[in-house]
Formats: C-alpha cells, sequence, structure tokens
C-alpha cells in the first residue's frame, strides 16, 4: 500500500473497539485479570513478546500499540517503542545499544541535546564520544574504532541542514559491526525511509510533524528485529511511557501527516526561493534547492522536503536584526517546529568542532507552516523594510517588491 493509504489505516482495528474508527484514548495504571489462570497467561504472553499484551499501564494500552504499530510500518521497520520526548527518544535509543567501554561516533550537526546526553551522561558512564564531519561519507571507516559500536546519524543536520550519505555510511558500519542510530525526524517516515537505507534505528521526534499542532510531547524509537529486545527492555528499565492523551493527539495527527506535508514541503520551497534572491541573505540551508551542497544526495535519497531549513543573513548591526525579528508578525519566536503555525529563531552553531560555520552574519532557522506563502513572503519582505529602515539604508522598490 501507498504511504498515504498507510496513515489513514496502519494501527487502526475498529473491530476491537465497537466499530469507531479511532482508537480511544485508554488511561489505567492496573490492568486486572479475571482469574490466576487468565494473569499467568497474560504474564507468559507479555514475555513471548506477544503484541497488545500489557500487564501494567507503563507497558502500553491499546491506545500506545495502535501508534507503535502504524509507525512501525510507516518506517519500515520491526517494532516501535514510545517516549515522553524526542529526546527521551533519543536517549532510550542510544542507552540501549552503548555500554561502558563502548566508543560513538556522533555527526557534528547533531540536535544538541543528543550530543550533550552522549558526552554529560553516557560519557559520565564510560562511553567515548567522537564528533565527526557530517560530509563524511563512507571515509568515516578512517574512525571506527575497535571499540565503536554506534555510529550516529541525523540527516540534514540539526539547525545547518547537511546531508548525510546514510547508505555509505551504513554499510561502512556495518562492515565493522557497529550499528546505525538516526535521528529521522525532518524526513518523517513518508520522505525518508531509514531501514531501506541501513539504519539499525530510527528515532522521530513526534512532537513535530506527527503531532503537528504543537499541543503534544512525545518521541517514538523504530529498530530491526534484531534490535529489538535490548530496545525494548532498556524501554522498561528506564520506565520511559508516554501519556495516553498525547499518544491519542500524535494519532488523529499521523491520518493527516501526508497530506500536511505537501503544503509544508510546496510552501516552504516557494520561500526559501524568494529568500535566496533577497540582498539582505547571504545563504539558503534548504536541501530541496539546486544549489545546495547536499542536493543531489537529497535527491538520490529523500522523496520530498518538509517546511524546516535556515538562512544566513548579510551580517548587520544586533539592533538592525532585532528589529527584523521583531517586525514578523506571522513568525512566531520560539523552539520547536513541525506544527501548522510558522516559527522563526535565532541559532548559533557554537558547539561544531570538526565543521567551520563559514557565515558572520546572524542565522535565523525558519518552520514554514500552513499559511498562504505569498502571506509568509509579504511579512518577511515588511520585516527586511523595517530592519532597512531602522538603519536607515536606503533600498529601491524593486527590493521590496514580493
Amino acid at each position: 500500500m501507498g504511504d498515504n493509504t498507510l496513515l489513514v489505516s496502519a494501527g487502526r482495528h475498529p473491530e476491537r473497539f465497537a466499530g469507531l474508527v479511532n482508537t480511544p484514548v485508554f488511561r489505567g495504571s492496573t490492568i486486572l485479570s479475571a482469574s490466576l489462570a487468565d494473569w499467568e497467561d497474560k504474564k507468559h504472553r507479555s514475555m513471548a513478546d506477544e503484541h497488545g499484551v500489557s500487564t501494567y499501564g507503563r507497558f502500553g494500552t491499546p491506545t500506545h500499540h495502535a501508534l507503535e504499530e502504524a509507525m512501525a510500518e510507516l518506517e519500515g521497520g520491526y517494532r516501535s517503542v514510545l517516549c515522553p520526548s524526542g529526546l527521551a527518544a533519543a536517549a532510550t535509543a542510544l542507552t540501549s545499544v552503548l555500554s561502558a567501554g563502548d566508543h560513538v561516533l556522533v555527526t557534528d550537526s547533531a540536535y544538541s541535546p543528543t550530543r550533550t546526553f552522549l558526552t554529560r551522561v553516557l560519557g559520565r558512564f564510560g562511553v567515548e564520544v567522537t564528533p565527526y564531519d557530517s560530509r563524511m561519507g563512507s571515509g568515516i571507516n578512517t574512525l571506527l574504532r575497535p571499540n565503536t559500536k554506534v555510529v550516529y546519524v541525523e540527516s540534514p543536520g540539526s539547525e545547518t541542514f547537511e546531508v548525510q550519505d546514510v547508505p555509505a555510511i551504513a554499510a561502512a558500519a556495518h562492515a565493522h559491526g557497529a550499528l546505525v542510530v538516526m535521528d529521522n525526524t525532518w524526513g518523517t517516515p513518508l520522505f525518508f525511509k531509514p531501514f531501506e537505507h541501513g539504519v539499525d534505528i530510527s528515532i522521530q521526534a513526534a512532537t513535530k510533524y506527527i503531532v503537528g499542532h504543537s499541543d503534544a510531547m512525545l518521541g517514538i524509537v523504530t529498530c530491526t528485529k534484531a534490535v529489538w529486545p535490548r530496545l525494548k527492555q532498556t524501554c522498561h528499565d528506564l520506565g520511559q511511557t508516554a501519556g495516553p492523551d498525547d499518544v491519542y493527539l500524535a494519532l488523529r495527527g499521523l491520518r493527516t501527516l501526508g497530506v500536511r506535508l505537501q503544503q509544508h514541503s510546496k510552501s516552504g520551497i516557494q520561500v526559501a526561493r524568494w529568500l535566496a534572491q533577497r540582498p539582505e541573505v547571504e545563504a539558503v540551508m534548504h536541501p530541496a534547492l539546486p544549489e545546495h551542497p547536499g542536493h543531489a544526495l537529497w535527491k538520490r535519497d529523500f522523496t520530498g522536503a518538509c517546511g524546516l531549513f535556515a538562512i544566513a543573513l548579510q551580517k548587520m548591526p544586533e539592533a538592525v536584526f532585532e528589529t527584523f525579528v521583531d517586525s514578523l508578525q506571522l513568525f512566531g519566536l520560539g523552539l520547536s517546529w513541525g506544527g501548522y503555525e510558522s516559527l522563526a529563531i535565532p541559532f548559533a552553531p557554537g558547539d561544531r568542532t570538526t565543521q567551520r560555520w563559514s557565515y558572520a552574519g546572524q542565522a535565523l532557522r525558519l518552520h514554514i507552516g500552513l499559511e498562504n506563502p505569498e502571506d509568509l513572503i509579504n511579512d518577511l519582505a515588511q520585516a527586511f523594510a523595517a530592519s532597512a529602515a531602522s538603519a536607515a539604508i536606503k533600498i529601491t522598490p524593486q527590493q521590496l517588491m514580493v
């Protein structure tokens, strides 16, 4: 079945719930058994890893199981577990496959809190961490050590949007006996199929596009059959669980993910192309644009682009930059992304150790939401005009035209 058909049908079993189209919200901790025989049967089936059987609320309800089933099918993995946030999902995934004395290679462009977890938490327990240049492909084999157990990828990279050669990295890692763990939040289950490209564990910050409405926190980890026992056990050992109401919101968002992403993608590319022509913009970091350094890899491995990208502005006084940001009316100033609304937030990739940030001006990460793209472009244009006026910079009428 096609992805949009799977989005509608995966994880849904109306016959189990009196014909209800949507799996209801099941809230609970204690799950009663009808008899001692029933109790022993549930324990046996749970230990045998029969899907959908729980003896306690922390191990999941039918609401949780519906999303886990759908996500595993959509990403092409074996099974999934749910966590209370994207970072919790990354931490659980990494903890499940790393031990004291192990070495992990992490892309220099990874989400900063994930890198911090590796260095500050797992590093404290004896895991060695080495960042690597995200532009490395098969050459990563030069960095693999005898104790390298994991190569962590995130493509495109957080904030700076470098596209990684995931299949080449995976081939090198597997030849060495290491696993590949990927943050696939930007690609979503629709635009990048991690397990078809050699990934062993895929992480989704479902807070973003899967929920899609900026009203729930959730993380999802999907893995291969070989990794599943370790992932499941670690998830239980850490007490990871997610609230059923948040899970329900993710299930509801999942059903419309395809149509929402079409608009995010189309609008994002339209706004990115307009920004690429602006004199105030030095560079647009959007993999779908032909001038992006990773465009060829993106075109080879991805089937689409979401609405998240970044721009590097020409250097301007901080007061002028502040005027530009504060003049935006349709772009909210806040963390996260993947909701229906557009966002703009400054960033400075100061934690990079192998890749030099080559732009002197301020950088801004943009999430293009579901507003009319022409309105977003007009909003950016008036903000550029306001910042120019604040600096007493003369600009031509042509530069203000949308």
